[in-house]
């Protein structure tokens, strides 16, 4: 596999609707291999997620690590063409941050649960219902997949904070939930 280079924001790909992948498409090799990829690129820059669009690519694809702690221990889940349901109402705001806008947190609102329903990678349909850090994880990744940063989630942009702050203000206050 190799390591793919990550759009930063600001590159037109992170503000464009990705396109649906066919599930035919999902058994040539080319489209297995940008899956592994994927999963190379989010372990190699520390990341819990990563979307087509960040890598270059305008795919309905992201590949996520779903433990509770956001660890990033386990194995990678691609999830191929995806769709989130809330469960309920209840929404909580957590820290996030970005591999196409490295070194910034900021607190956004999410559903706390959610119901995502997704082709896997080898076009079988799944469902899985998630909640807190792993339901957060896919919202965010689906959320690139239209063109969306967390920026634009956010209700006020008084929690931005470099990353080097946010270690240092922030986690030592119990704030660190999400991270």
């Amino acid at each position: 596999m190799s390591i793919l280079k990550v759009a930063r924001m600001g590159h037109p790909v992170l503000r464009a609707k990705a396109r649906t992948v066919d599930k035919s498409e999902l058994k040539h090799a080319t489209v297995q291999h940008f899956i592994d990829s994927m999963i190379d690129t989010m372990h190699e820059y520390s990341g819990v997620g990563l979307a087509a669009p960040q890598v270059h690519e305008g795919l309905r694809i992201f590949v996520a690590m779903l433990d509770a702690d956001g660890r990033g221990e386990g194995d990678a889940v691609a999830f191929v063409n995806p769709e989130i349901t809330p469960v309920g109402d209840q929404v909580v705001e957590g820290w996030e941050g970005c591999l196409s806008i490295p070194e910034i947190r900021g607190r956004v609102p999410r559903a706390q649960h959610v119901k995502i329903t997704a082709l896997d990678r080898h076009g079988k349909r799944f469902e899985l219902e998630l909640k807190d850090f792993p339901a957060r994880v896919v919202q965010h990744e689906t959320d690139h997949l239209d063109g969306v940063l967390f920026f634009d989630r956010m209700q006020s942009f008084e929690s931005l904070t470099y990353l080097e702050e946010y270690s240092r203000y922030h986690t030592r206050h119990g704030d660190d939930e999400d991270e």
